[in-house]
């Protein structure tokens, strides 16, 4: 196979990842007339990895938090798209090699974000369920409708409540949101959906090593949020960590053992990595060490940028937050940063802007930290809702989600919960 891109005068670029930071550098440069932009991801769509629970918790259709590459670049024949997985970079020859063919770049930029860090267990890699792509929140969703279905005819009330008990490890946004969902789920929908089971013997657990929920929060918004998700019903359970899970039991380090079949794992990242870069480059997490202008470590054309990417600053020396920010904000500025480069111009360096962090816990409730302004419940629900709505890539996805956000918030109800199996071929 071979790539068929064509050759031109153009400098090539390079994006490996159609996450934020991919995303946004590669529509930035879009009509930047000396530059072919090539653009690699293995998925022919950018997806929003916030609202990923709500595909898992079927508040939404995977479709609506999935935006085509192909669209968005429609009338930018500059830029080429190609679906593919990179599986090596030689820098001395400056090429990537993929599975469809060498591809030669001028600069490279990684952007490939990062995946599920289970810690080397291995009966959690195997049992888990983990949520890193719009695929895999569609798996927990049809995992967990089909356990539902498969209570309705268990003969023992062991096989019952290990089909309905679910286990969230890691306190962080997102095991908070997907704890505070489910908590509403078992009050207001799954009791009108399956009548015959008894929703009050079903537990909702959340698990988190460290003593809080929320802990790269304020403590006001920990506080908060801890005190909603009790309201709610959610067993929390902090500093106390899940050391395993052969897919009926999962197991603590304080020698509990739970009953359960399904286990959602939102505990840790690690950076996806790519052979062919230099040793000293690979840092703490997989993470590539970046300087200010996120150009890799012992490189000169080679950068990386969002979850990848490690770079430390005075105020994060040990890299910036794997969230959407420091990613868009750094595919922003390499943008500005390699039309200098193409004009012979220096680069200016990068400076990471905190414009804040949030999470929903449930129907209005939420907690927000602004720089300037901290604040919980209601209006911060309005808040998260408004943030994320101009966020999402496409008026029309923007639409199906105000839709669907509505008629649960009027109904109590999300009437998307279809158990959807891929056939085999």
């Amino acid at each position: 196979m071979t790539p068929n891109i064509p050759k031109t005068e153009q400098k090539r670029l390079v994006i490996v990842g159609a996450g934020f930071g991919g995303l946004m550098l590669a529509r930035k440069l879009s009509d930047q007339a000396d530059l072919q932009i090539v653009l690699i991801d293995k998925n022919n769509y950018h997806q929003f990895q916030p609202l990923f629970y709500q595909v898992a918790m079927a508040g939404l259709e995977p479709s609506s938090i999935a935006f085509p590459l192909r669209k968005a670049f429609q009338s930018k024949k500059n830029v080429h798209i190609r679906v593919g997985e990179v599986k090596s970079v030689n820098t001395e020859a400056s090429a990537i090699e993929t599975d469809l063919g060498v591809i030669e770049y001028d600069f490279l930029v990684l952007a490939m974000g990062a995946d599920t860090n289970f810690f080397g267990m291995k009966n959690m890699m195997e049992n888990a369920m983990p949520m890193k792509s719009v695929s895999e929140a569609l798996a927990i969703r049809n995992r967990m409708l089909e356990n539902f279905e498969k209570a309705l005819s268990v003969e023992t009330l062991e096989e019952r409540l290990g089909l309905m008990n679910i286990v969230i490890v890691g306190g962080g946004p997102t095991g908070v949101e997907i704890a505070g969902t489910l908590a509403e789920m078992k009050r207001h929908i799954l009791p009108k959906d399956y009548p015959e089971l008894n929703f009050d013997s079903m537990q909702i657990y959340l698990y988190e090593s460290s003593p809080e929920v929320l802990e790269v929060m304020s403590d006001q918004a920990s506080k908060k949020a801890k005190e909603y998700l009790t309201d709610l019903g959610v067993n929390l359970r902090l500093g106390v960590r899940i050391s395993d899970f052969d897919g009926k039991y999962a197991y603590t380090n304080t020698g509990d053992r739970l009953r359960t079949n399904n286990l959602i794992w939102a505990a840790g990242v690690k950076a996806n990595s790519i052979d062919g870069l230099p040793a000293e480059a690979v840092g703490r997490g997989g993470r590539l060490k970046v300087n200010r202008f996120n150009q890799v470590e012992s490189t000169q054309n080679v950068f990386a940028i969002g979850d990848l990417a490690l770079m430390a600053e005075e105020k994060y020396p040990n890299g910036h937050p794997q969230l959407a920010q420091p990613a868009l904000q750094q595919g922003e500025l390499l943008a500005k940063n390699v039309a200098r480069l193409l004009r012979g111009q220096a680069m200016q360096p990068f400076t990471y802007k905190d414009l804040g962090s949030m999470a929903t816990v449930g129907r209005n409730l939420a907690v927000v930290d602004l720089p300037f302004w901290k604040f919980q419940g209601f209006f911060a629900w309005l808040t998260w809702m408004f943030v994320h709505l101009i966020s999402i890539v496409g008026v029309k996805n923007r639409l199906l989600i105000f839709i669907n956000w509505l008629w649960n918030y009027v109904t109590y109800d999300q009437s998307l919960r279809l158990i959807i199996k891929t056939k085999k071929v």
